[in-house]
């Protein structure tokens, strides 16, 4: 039995990307398992998002064979899409152009309605699975783990830390006596 663990790894350039997928494909890769991006944006060497695709060969059951296909687009750039391949590729093209803004050439899920929001809500903007996204929630107010207890203008003033519990478990005042 192989290894579960054992990734077979390819590195294709992007103007090779959907060659390389559907290539695997045509040798026994045929389960389409995930598609996304990792923001490599601040690389020193070839700046950009790198397209990662996870296939597998599932024809034998005694020997699950996978495969990570890599590509690294520069920004701005767009990616071939796959969904000629992998007609499943639809979704996570979708999201990693929704989440990182990447576009894929050539994108059909079937609908003709290109390449459009999936996860977030209307009227959302920026790409928040960028590095350079800045999060509103650390824009607004400071970091909740930025103070001492004691130092918060929540804290209790009745002197001594309070207790803290976990969401759900009672305290010990709870319960049969």
């Amino acid at each position: 039995m192989a290894d579960p663990g054992t990734v077979e790894r390819r590195e294709v350039p992007v103007a090779e990307w959907a060659t390389a997928v559907a290539e695997a494909r045509d040798a026994a890769y045929t389960f389409f398992d995930w598609l996304t991006a990792v923001d490599e944006t601040d690389a020193e060497d070839s700046p950009g998002f790198d397209i990662v695709c996870h296939l597998m060969d599932a024809s034998t059951p005694t020997a699950l064979r996978r495969l990570l296909v890599r590509t690294r687009v520069p920004e701005g750039a767009a990616v071939p899409s796959i969904t000629g391949v992998f007609a499943g590729a639809a979704w996570h093209e979708r999201e990693t152009h929704e989440m990182f803004g990447i576009d894929f050439d050539g994108f059909d899920d079937g609908t003709g309605l290109g390449l459009r929001p999936l996860l977030l809500p209307d009227g959302f903007e920026g790409t928040p699975l960028r590095k350079s996204f800045v999060l509103a929630a650390r824009a607004s107010k400071p970091w909740p783990g930025a103070k001492e207890p004691g130092e918060s203008e929540h804290t209790r003033t009745t002197g001594g830390r309070r207790r803290v519990q976990a969401p759900g478990v009672p305290g010990p005042e709870w319960g049969p006596r």
